[in-house]
């Protein structure tokens, strides 16, 4: 118990609770355990802990969507929500959110690594909870970024499935074209059984090990690697062999360039700033209430022209178009999540773009995206894998995570 409270402690200390209903929380738990007894299954995720990113609807909590701009106590879940408490899930607590979800920082949270760096986001309470162990998985949104890259900074795994995927009904939108809503967890195989409730599926069985693929070809991607900071570089190149090591063929991919991430991030950025502005528009949402880095991207979009919104959308289909090709030659794609550690709290503003720079573009297009844990700088800090593949491939990147981790925990990666 006193484990429990230290534990608890800390994610409030670091800023991921919003909201918690602790007596409703016992008495669930009570209610679960004495089914159990009983031998009576609620499902795969009897009795799991596990928060919920405040931009999501949870019938008899708050959604405030980390602004005080905006409150709601909604009298039904979202879909994803509940399909979580149909497969027996303990929804435990709201959790932290980037205002409306639009930014990577969560500037409100501390990396449960070193409280002076920030959490990562949106899903920045998200990230902290599971990595404190506040819940065994959280359910957050990804709409640039959002999942992968506060889980690269604070150590977990954050799962974005393809787009449409997972239902998005129930949440306060960012960008209604882009919007994803995925688990963060602490493995691969925990967001496997995350994901086969959310999307309503089946997927290969995790109660049994994986036979390791064989005849899988990995695609570096080198702009990536290249850009990334020397510390990050060494333990992913650290990291890399433990694909030679389970059999798969490892290659460099030269034919994406630096430009190519610039333009994806341009056009996420036109894109979902324009959709957010029309939502809070038409939600009448007080932006002299919201802190100045979302005030004012909301109120710069509200100049966005119509041609200019369709000329991104229309130069989306031909990015995705070209990056999609990459799979007829590769099963997977690999680079790092983000290209840095987690920033000082207190100097972050300068690495804004960079932090999401390595995770929109498979946002804008759609490709389910995993970033793994793959090891600590020497100052200690993780650093996160990320693995991408062709929309609607999850089973294969679900394999080819959970060898990976395994292969990594083993220590066998040469």
């Amino acid at each position: 118990m006193e484990n429990s409270i230290e534990v608890w402690h800390n994610t409030l200390e670091l800023g991921a609770v919003v909201e918690f209903d602790e007596n409703s929380a016992r008495e669930l738990a009570d209610a679960f355990d004495a089914d159990m007894k009983l031998g009576i299954d609620r499902g795969p995720l009897h009795g799991i802990p596990i928060t919920v990113k405040d931009v999501i609807d949870v019938a008899s909590m708050s959604t405030r969507a980390g602004s005080l701009a905006y409150s709601d106590r909604p009298i039904r879940d979202a879909t994803s929500v509940a399909r979580l408490r149909d497969a027996g899930a303990l929804i435990l607590a709201k959790v932290a959110t980037h205002e409306f979800a639009l930014g990577v920082t969560t500037p409100q949270c501390k990396n449960p690594f070193d409280s002076t760096r920030i959490s990562g986001g949106s899903s920045g309470g998200s990230a902290i909870a599971v990595a404190c162990g506040v819940g065994l998985a959280s359910l957050g949104t990804d709409t640039r970024a959002s999942l992968r890259v506060p889980s690269a900074l604070c150590g977990v795994v954050g799962f974005k499935p393809t787009f449409g995927f997972v239902p998005t009904d129930g949440i306060v939108p960012l960008s209604w074209t882009v919007d994803h809503i995925g688990p963060i967890t602490r493995t691969v195989s925990d967001a496997s059984i995350m994901l086969s409730v959310l999307g309503n599926r089946s997927f290969v069985k995790l109660d049994t090990p994986i036979d390791p693929l064989r005849d899988v070809s990995i695609g570096v991607i080198s702009c990536a690697m290249d850009d990334a900071d020397s510390d990050v570089a060494d333990v992913i190149e650290s990291a890399l062999p433990i694909f030679n090591g389970l059999g798969y063929r490892l290659y460099d991919v030269d034919v994406l360039s630096s430009l190519d991430f610039e333009e994806a991030n341009a056009l996420g950025l036109i894109i979902s700033r324009s959709e957010a502005s029309t939502f809070h528009r038409s939600n009448h949402t007080d932006l002299s209430l919201c802190i100045p880095e979302v005030r004012d991207q909301l109120t710069a979009a509200l100049d966005i022209r119509a041609t200019d919104y369709l000329d991104a959308q229309r130069n989306r289909k031909f990015f995705a178009e070209r990056v999609l090709s990459l799979f007829d030659a590769y099963d997977v794609l690999v680079l790092p999540t983000v290209p840095m550690v987690a920033p000082p709290r207190d100097d972050y503003e300068r690495y804004l773009l960079r932090l999401s720079k390595n995770a929109i573009p498979w946002s804008l297009i759609g490709n389910p995206a995993v970033s793994v844990p793959c090891g600590l700088t020497n100052q200690s800090l993780p650093v996160g894998l990320q693995f991408v593949v062709a929309p609607g491939n999850e089973e294969l990147l679900m394999q080819v995570g959970v060898a990976f981790e395994e292969q990594l925990r083993s220590g066998s990666g040469s």
